[in-house]
């Protein structure tokens, strides 16, 4: 059978390099093996740190909302006061993002239990 690496200059170096990759593999592989362990104390943290902001994030959510519902409803004024055709269209699509955004934040916070 041909060696797959003949086309190389440097076939020697090459064969060592893969060599020591599958053997660094294999050392790390069984090292992390070795080390692990349940994590329940990790989670936990992450959960409490993860619940702490939770009530920062839900406020910026609703402080977005009212922002987009601001922005939207002069968009909307400006194009019913030009006469324009597809003012129902865009209100309804801002409308529906200001909505989007209060169920996400409510959702999550009832998801999360806080």
């Amino acid at each position: 059978m041909k060696n797959p690496f003949t086309f190389y200059k440097n076939q020697k170096w090459i064969e060592s390099f893969l060599k020591f990759q599958l053997l660094s593999t294999i050392v790390l592989l069984g090292s992390t093996e070795l080390s692990a362990q349940s994590g329940s104390g990790g989670i936990q943290a992450a959960t409490t740190e993860v619940k702490s902001y939770f009530q920062v994030g839900t406020t910026l959510m609703y402080a977005i909302g009212a922002i987009t519902g601001l922005v939207g409803a002069i968009k909307v004024y400006n194009k019913w006061n030009s006469g324009d055709n597809d003012t129902g269209k865009v209100a309804a699509s801002w409308f529906g993002s200001c909505i989007f955004l209060v169920v996400v934040a409510t959702v999550l916070k009832g998801f999360f239990g806080v």
